[in-house]
C-alpha cells in the first residue's frame, strides 16, 4: 500500500499525546478523590467540584478556539495552550485547598480547550485528503484509551506515590510537548482579522455551562437538573439563532449541510456519548450489581482497552476495504449486539466470557470511533476546515460531557424499576441499562445507513 505522502507523523503523534493528557485529566482524579479530600480537609464528594470546573471550562472554551487560531495563528495558540496546561498542572499539584485546586483546574481547562481543537487543526491543515484517514487514526486513540485508563491510573498513583503526581506527571510531558510543538507545528500566518462574536460566545458559554451543570445534577437534584437543562436549551437556541444571522459568527453551521460531516457529529455524537459511558456502566454493574471488589472490576474493564488496542491497526484497512458507510453501520450494530449479550451476564458467568464480551465491545468501539472521526472531514473544503473543526470539537465536547451523566441517569432509572420488579436481583437494572444502550445505538446506525455507498471514498481509497 502506498505510504502517506503529506502526513507529518511526528506532528500527529505530538497532537495525539496532548489529546491524551487532556482526556486523561478529565476523569483521572475520580478514583483519587478520597486521598485528595483527606489532604485538603474536605469530603470526598466535594472533589467533584474540581472535575466539574475542568469539564465546564473545556465546554465553554472550545468554541472560541477557532477565532483564536485565526487571530494569532495555530502554532502560537497551540504552543501557548500547552504551556498554560502544563503550568496549571503544577498549580494543581501545589494547591493547599479545594478553592485553589478548583481555580487551577479552571486554568488547566482553559489550556485544554485551546490545545485539543487547535492541535487537530494544525494536523488537518497540513494533510491532503488522501492521507486524512491515516492522520485521524493517530488522533483517535486518545479518546479511546484515556477514559478507560484514567480511573485505574488515578487509583494506582494516589495509592503509591501520592495524588499530587496525577498532575506532576504532566510537567515533563508538557515540557517535551512544548519543545516539540515549537519545532514541529508549521508556522502559518494569522487570517484576516474580524471581531470576536462576543454575544455568540456569551450565549454559547451560558448554554454549555448550564447543560454540563444540569447533567452533573441528574440523580442528585432533579428539579435543579431540569431547570439547568431547560436554561441551556433555551439559551442555546438563542445562540444558534444569533449566529445564523451574524456576519462573523463564533460557530458556523455550514458544514452540517455535508452528509459526511453531519453523520460524523450528529449520529456520531450519540455514538460517542453511549460508547464512552460503557466502561462506567460495566464498573458499576460489577461492583454494585455483582458485589465484586473494585480491583476485580477494574481489571476486567481493562479488557475494553485491550480490544481497542488490538483492532486499531486494522481499522483503516477495514474502512479502505468496505467504505465508511458499511464500517460505521456495522460497528453500531455489532456494538449493539454485544450490549444485548451483556444483558445476560451475571455474577455466575465465567470470567473469561465476561472478559471476552468487554474485549469485543472495545473492538467495535475502536472501529466506530475511527470511522466517525475520519468521515466527518472527508468533504470539508480546506478554506472551511477551521470553522468545521471548531463546530466538531464543540459538539464532541458536549457529547463527552454528557456521556457519563446519561449513563448514570439510565442506571438510576433502570435499577429503580428493577428493584420493584425483582428486589433480590441486584444486577437486573444494570442488564436493562445495556438493553437501552443497544436500542439507542440504532439511531446512529440508521443515520449512517442513509449515507451514499461511496461516501468518503476519495479519503478511504488511494
Amino acid at each position: 500500500m502506498q505510504r502517506s505522502q503529506t502526513l507529518n507523523r511526528p506532528l500527529a503523534l505530538l497532537v495525539a499525546a496532548t489529546f491524551f493528557m487532556e482526556n486523561l485529566d478529565g476523569t483521572i482524579i475520580q478514583t483519587a478523590a478520597p486521598a485528595m479530600a483527606a489532604d485538603l480537609g474536605v469530603r470526598a464528594v466535594d472533589i467533584n467540584l474540581a472535575m466539574t470546573a475542568y469539564l465546564l471550562t473545556l465546554a465553554v472554551g472550545v468554541p472560541v478556539s477557532g477565532w483564536l487560531a485565526d487571530r494569532f495563528g495555530t502554532k502560537r495558540v497551540f504552543c501557548t495552550a500547552i504551556g498554560v496546561f502544563t503550568l496549571a498542572s503544577l498549580l494543581c499539584a501545589l494547591s493547599p485547598s479545594l478553592p485553589l485546586l478548583v481555580a487551577a483546574r479552571v486554568l488547566q481547562g482553559a489550556g485544554g480547550a485551546m490545545m485539543v481543537p487547535v492541535g487537530r487543526l494544525a494536523v488537518l491543515r497540513a494533510v491532503d485528503k488522501r492521507d486524512l484517514l491515516d492522520a485521524m487514526a493517530y488522533l483517535t486513540w486518545p479518546a479511546l484509551l484515556a477514559p478507560v485508563l484514567a480511573p485505574a491510573l488515578g487509583g494506582i498513583i494516589s495509592d503509591t506515590i501520592g495524588w499530587h503526581w496525577i498532575f506532576l506527571i504532566n510537567i515533563p510531558i508538557g515540557a517535551v510537548a512544548l519543545i516539540a510543538g515549537v519545532r514541529l507545528v508549521p508556522a502559518q500566518d494569522a487570517e484576516p482579522r474580524h471581531p470576536l462574536d462576543v454575544l455568540g460566545f456569551a450565549l454559547v458559554g451560558v448554554a454549555l455551562a448550564a447543560i454540563v451543570l444540569g447533567m452533573e445534577e441528574v440523580g442528585q437534584n432533579v428539579a435543579l437538573a431540569l431547570g439547568m437543562l431547560g436554561l441551556g436549551l433555551v439559551v442555546g437556541a438563542l445562540g444558534i439563532w444569533r449566529m445564523l444571522r451574524a456576519a462573523h459568527p463564533l460557530l458556523r453551521f455550514d458544514a452540517l449541510r455535508l452528509p459526511t460531516f453531519r453523520v460524523g457529529n450528529v449520529g456520531g455524537g450519540v455514538y460517542r456519548m453511549l460508547i464512552s459511558a460503557a466502561p462506567f456502566v460495566f464498573t458499576l454493574m460489577f461492583q454494585e450489581g455483582f458485589g465484586w471488589s473494585a480491583s476485580l472490576a477494574g481489571l476486567l474493564v481493562v479488557a475494553v482497552f485491550v480490544g481497542n488496542v488490538v483492532i486499531k491497526p486494522a481499522t483503516s484497512p477495514l474502512i479502505r476495504r468496505f467504505g465508511f458507510r458499511a464500517v460505521i453501520v456495522g460497528s453500531n450494530l455489532a456494538g449493539a449486539a454485544v450490549y444485548v449479550g451483556c444483558a445476560f451476564l451475571t455474577a455466575e458467568t465465567p470470567l473469561f466470557v465476561i472478559a471476552f464480551a468487554l474485549f469485543a465491545s472495545g473492538v467495535f468501539r475502536s472501529i466506530g470511533f475511527s470511522g466517525y472521526n475520519s468521515v466527518q472531514f472527508a468533504d470539508v473544503e480546506p478554506a472551511d476546515t477551521n470553522a468545521a473543526n471548531t463546530l466538531a470539537s464543540t459538539m464532541q465536547q458536549v457529547a463527552a460531557g454528557l456521556g457519563i451523566a446519561v449513563a448514570a441517569l439510565l442506571v438510576r432509572l433502570s435499577t429503580d424499576v428493577a428493584a420493584l420488579v425483582n428486589p433480590a436481583d441486584a444486577g437486573l437494572g444494570f442488564r436493562w441499562t445495556f438493553l437501552v444502550v443497544a436500542a439507542l445505538l440504532l439511531f446512529p446506525a440508521i443515520e449512517a445507513a442513509r449515507l451514499p455507498a461511496q461516501a468518503g471514498s476519495h479519503v478511504a481509497r488511494r
